[in-house]
C-alpha cells in the first residue's frame, strides 16, 4: 500500500475516495525513562529512551491507519498528517495521531 503526505500519487489517477482513515496511539511516560532522560538533559546528549518510545508509537499509529485503509479496500492513503500531543495530568502521556484519505487508484 502506498502511504504518502502528498495529495496525489504521481502517475496514478485516483478512481475513488474511500474516506478518512486514522491511527492513534497513546503511551505513558515511564518513571525510569524520565529519570534517565533528566540525567541526560543535564549532561547533554539525546534521550534515546524517549526517541525509541516515540518511534514505536508512530509505527503503531501507521499500522492502525494502514489496517483501516486495507479494510476499506484502499490502494493508497494520501495527504497523511502526523500529530504529536502531550496529554494527561501533568503531561504524563504522549499521543501520536496519523490521518489521511484512503483511495482506490
Amino acid at each position: 500500500m502506498i502511504i504518502t503526505t502528498t495529495p496525489t500519487v504521481e502517475g496514478r489517477p485516483i478512481r475513488n475516495y474511500l474516506g478518512i482513515v486514522t491511527g492513534e496511539v497513546i503511551v505513558g511516560a515511564n518513571i525510569f525513562k524520565d529519570l534517565f532522560a533528566g540525567i541526560r538533559d543535564i549532561v547533554g546528549g539525546r534521550a534515546g529512551a524517549y526517541e525509541s518510545t516515540l518511534r514505536s508509537a508512530r509505527q503503531q499509529a501507521f499500522r492502525e491507519l494502514e489496517d483501516e485503509a486495507d479494510r476499506l479496500g484502499a490502494d493508497a492513503v494520501i495527504a497523511i498528517d502526523i500529530d504529536y500531543e502531550v496529554v494527561g495530568q501533568g503531561g504524563s502521556m504522549l499521543m501520536v495521531s496519523v490521518s489521511g484519505t484512503a483511495v482506490k487508484l
